[in-house]
């Protein structure tokens, strides 16, 4: 299947001042695949090492000398190495931390060899590393689960794929073809982006085995669990891994996991979660200016899953339950909709950039209000309200826009695009005008590019 960061990756490979890539992402979302697709590509000799399955060959890089080490790589894959011919992929790093140290003598001494490093339980590597980090002399890319215009391709819908990376707002969206993408983004819903279930489905349609698939993933991940254990008690991460997709859209609050343990232990947990990137932490932030990083308030945070099928299998929800519901943000009481456009959020930044999510709320006895998720363009602020209905239904936004005194916002339904101008008096007499940019679910991937069309 076809994966956007292809190209990024081409483009990494072909740069005069390449430095060594380290791939970051959570288990699953298909970091070896794309790393043997792109030697495939550039016609490339893949020299992979997996030290989760042979620890034993860590004792190959024990020199700091790139040419000795390839002295013997070439003895263990019995083949001579031309550095500019191949390209040196090191998959679970993390269990070998003293390698990542060696990184930098390959970007200082042997730059014409192509260098990837990925693995599934990398940030722990990072966060706790006690080797010398190679600062300067390696680049990162974040890759997340399959966003919708990756789904379309999978699914052979290459021509529908191009119609949304060409769309304008000047353009009419036939009602048909809105129909259709609708349904397709349903199917995105139930399905997600994790490659295993993506190729199942579009192989077998079988919401059977796509379930069975989800369930085997989340059990894999559970499984993770015992490599942390003496971090935290493995009962906790099953209990929050479970709490998460039901408090979907809503402030996370320790007690509502069990109201028998210490929020400390909670606040350890959803920390781990995070680090293992299976769930994403969305942060509250004021929203007074850029960057939004730096007016957060790190006691007040939502969380949403790392993909949208997982959260489905969770719920129990099946494609015929979505498919019968009116309206998307009445599934699961709107939760399902804000994981799906976070999800996507997360997917829209340059890929050397750390995805991070945020959004507003004011907790004000009789004025409380919250926007689903902020977003910087450029220099502005956009607010996101993922809603249904009329403007009218729209407080939190008026009210937001009201206080922040911005130009533009954004609603994601189902509805057709549309972007029109909005006045209203607020209750305490405010009269509030802005521009609101009405986008279906299906559009949110190209979200920056018609904001910055507007």
């Amino acid at each position: 299947m076809e994966r956007s960061l292809l190209s990024y990756l081409v483009s990494w490979i072909n740069s005069e001042d390449r430095k060594p890539l380290i791939v970051r992402g959570a288990r699953q979302v298909g970091k070896t695949w794309l790393v043997r697709h792109l030697a495939s590509t550039c016609n490339k000799t893949l020299l992979e090492i997996n030290f989760e399955k042979k620890l034993s060959l860590v004792s190959l890089f024990e020199s700091n000398d790139p040419k000795h080490i390839l002295l013997n790589l070439s003895a263990h894959f019995n083949q001579q190495i031309e550095p500019g011919n191949c390209l040196l992929f090191l998959d679970e790093i993390q269990a070998a931390p003293a390698i990542f140290s060696k990184l930098r003598w390959f970007a200082e001494d042997m730059p014409e060899l192509p260098v990837i490093a990925a693995g599934s339980l990398l940030e722990f590597l990072l966060a706790e590393h006690s080797f010398s980090m190679p600062v300067g002399r390696i680049s990162y890319m974040h890759l997340e689960p399959l966003s919708f215009e990756e789904f379309l391709l999978a699914h052979g819908k290459k021509i529908l794929n191009n119609y949304l990376l060409e769309y304008n707002l000047t353009t009419e969206i036939p009602l048909a073809l809105h129909e259709q993408l609708i349904l397709m983004f349903k199917e995105y819903l139930i399905v997600g982006g994790l490659p295993a279930a993506v190729k199942s489905w579009v192989k077998e349609q079988s919401l059977v085995k796509i379930n069975q698939i989800q369930n085997d993933l989340l059990t894999t991940y559970r499984d993770d669990f015992s490599k942390y254990k003496g971090r935290i008690e493995i009962e906790r991460m099953d209990e929050v891994m479970s709490a998460i997709p039901k408090m979907l859209g809503k402030k996370f609050v320790y007690s509502r996991v069990n109201p028998d343990i210490s929020a400390t232990t909670f606040k350890q947990v959803i920390a781990l979660l995070n680090k293992a990137r299976i769930s994403h932490r969305v942060l509250n932030c004021s929203a007074n200016g850029v960057p939004l990083a730096a007016e957060i308030k790190e006691k007040i945070f939502k969380e949403i899953y790392l993909d949208t099928g997982l959260c489905s299998a969770t719920l129990g929800l099946s494609l015929n339950q979505i498919n019968e519901a009116k309206d998307l943000t009445l599934v699961n009481q709107g939760g399902l909709s804000e994981q799906v456009v976070g999800q996507i959020l997360r997917t829209l930044n340059p890929p050397y950039i750390e995805p991070a999510l945020y959004y507003w709320a004011r907790e004000e006895k009789g004025s409380s209000a919250e926007i689903d998720y902020v977003i910087q363009c450029g220099n502005n602020i956009v607010p996101i309200e993922v809603k249904s209905g009329s403007t009218g239904t729209l407080k939190s936004l008026h009210l937001f826009m009201a206080l922040k005194k911005l130009p533009r916002a954004v609603r994601i339904n189902a509805d057709l695009p549309s972007n029109t101008n909005i006045k209203v008096k607020l209750q305490m007499g405010n009269d509030v005008s802005y521009k609101l940019l009405s986008l279906p679910f299906y559009l949110v991937g190209q979200l920056y590019r018609l904001l910055n069309e507007v």
